[in-house]
């Protein structure tokens, strides 16, 4: 939607015309060991929205996944690989220095592998989007064993002297657990359909009972009560986000969020209008009751000095 991406090879174009402009070309120095510093990325603008900025992803990153998996199993015997653990932490830091930026959003793939675990053991929140099927509660059970693997890993990688001391160092983590999302399901009478309030269920049992007490055994929970001063309960829900059903794909085309959508961008009249109005303000209302409590959860989590 930033890159208004609509047309064929629209992505493979934009490579073309703006290297060095996505996250793969930026890590490409580390990556290929190369005696170039990584150097801020230049992002792209955010039509409509100032001082939000993109830093394009790149499927062919995955095509590294295997090296950055090597240098964070053997980054102590391999000096050739000893920058890659820390390039993106280093990448991040220094483009939000040069953008003056507050947070910086990494939006993750689906999977367990190399990339996932170096930025999310690098990363000072995680937060878990999730829909009530089955895959995501076998996704919550998974994860309550992989993220604390992931953090005792990067505990040791911090320590070793090759990868602390490299020309882009792996941070000690100090991860923080937001809470999750749960999205994508149907509503009647403004409360889930039946078949997915048990998926719910299943879902807040697995937070409550696996996640939690596995991420709290490491260290990686707030205290409760900046979890309570937010209005979240023992299933640590941010927000329940319903379908945007038909308004997703004028938001689409328009290139604008569900929550900024207005009556022109939908060309309806009526009672049709009326009913989609209602739907984008309890969207807003949703989104912005999301983005304070994020707000709230990471101020307050952290100290002065941080």
């Amino acid at each position: 939607m930033v890159l208004d991406i609509s047309g064929e090879n629209a992505l493979e174009q934009f490579y073309a015309e703006n290297p060095g402009r996505n996250l793969k070309d930026a890590l490409e120095p580390a990556i290929k060991s190369r005696p170039v510093p990584l150097k801020p990325v230049n992002c792209v603008e955010v039509e409509g929205r100032e001082n939000l900025f993109l830093i394009p992803g790149h499927v062919a990153l995955a095509e590294d996944e295997t090296s950055l998996g090597i240098s964070q199993q053997l980054s102590e015997s391999l000096q050739g690989l000893r920058n890659l653990p820390g390039s993106f932490n280093y990448l991040f830091d220094e483009t939000a220095e040069e953008y003056e930026a507050d947070y910086i959003l990494i939006d993750l793939s689906p999977g367990l592998g190399a990339i996932n675990k170096n930025l999310v053991s690098t990363a000072d929140f995680v937060l878990v989007p999730c829909s009530p099927d089955v895959f995501s509660v076998m996704a919550i059970d998974s994860l309550a064993r992989v993220i604390p693997e992931w953090i005792a890993w990067a505990r040791r990688a911090a320590e070793l002297p090759a990868v602390r001391d490299a020309d882009y160092p792996f941070p000690k983590p100090d991860l923080k657990f937001l809470g999750v999302l749960v999205q994508r399901f149907r509503t009647k009478n403004k409360r889930p359909t039946q078949a997915f309030q048990a998926y719910f269920d299943k879902l807040d049992e697995a937070i409550e009972k696996t996640l939690v007490p596995a991420l709290e055994a490491e260290g990686l929970m707030m205290e409760q009560s900046l979890y309570e001063a937010v209005g979240m309960d023992g299933h640590h829900q941010l927000a329940q986000i319903q379908d945007f059903n038909g308004l997703i794909a004028t938001s689409q085309e328009v290139r604008k969020p569900v929550f900024a959508l207005n009556q022109s961008d939908i060309a309806s009249v009526g009672v049709v209008w009326d009913a989609q109005e209602q739907s984008i303000l309890k969207f807003r209302e949703m989104f912005n009751g999301l983005a304070e409590r994020i707000e709230r959860l990471t101020e307050g989590s952290r100290t002065p000095k941080d």
